[in-house]
């Protein structure tokens, strides 16, 4: 079985409670305890940077996508296994998925949404099928998961919308899933 790339999409920044460090720290760890390949936005901030180390300690390969203009503001990883420079944010994006096989959404901000919607709606579409996992820390994607909720209530999209993510409260539940 090839080794499965990881993407993970979450915040810059470390969030209001630490329960959101330590999931982070969690999926690190099991992305290297799973020979498993980070795929990430090559931050070394925040929850990103906390993933990223946690991964690299655990042995993991590390790929890191990150726009010119981001360089110092997310201060750029260079001591990945492989650090890409892009030139905006949808390329850094594009890469991301073109180099993931599942991805994985932990708290975050407007750039995990946008991030978040985006591959969502590409694999509604058909574009692909590789899992969306919604670590739902302490609640975190509560709102988000009730806005798709709301969205198929009002008849802009079919229930089968909800099929395409799948919620979990802990990253145990991704690593019991995906080793399934």
């Amino acid at each position: 079985m090839a080794k499965l790339s990881i993407c993970v999409f979450c915040g810059s920044r470390m969030g209001a409670k630490p329960s959101y460090e330590q999931a982070a720290i969690e999926i690190g760890q099991a992305i290297g305890d799973n020979n498993w390949r980070l795929v990430y936005g090559a931050g070394d901030v925040g929850l990103m940077g906390t993933v990223a180390r946690a991964a690299q300690e655990a042995g993991a390969e590390t790929f890191g996508v990150i726009p010119e203009h981001l360089e110092k503001a997310e201060v750029g990883k260079r001591d990945l296994t492989e650090y890409v420079v892009t030139k905006d944010m949808h390329t850094r994006k594009t890469r991301m998925y073109e180099e993931a096989d599942v991805i994985f959404v932990l708290p975050g901000g407007a750039g995990s949404l946008d991030e978040f919607f985006e591959v969502l709606t590409w694999r509604q579409l058909g574009l692909h099928e590789k899992p969306i996992y919604v670590v739902n820390t302490e609640g975190y994607w509560d709102k988000l998961l009730d806005l798709i909720d709301h969205v198929i209530d009002e008849g802009f999209a079919s229930n089968s919308l909800k099929t395409l993510i799948k919620p979990v409260s802990t990253p145990a539940e991704i690593v019991e899933d995906l080793n399934a």
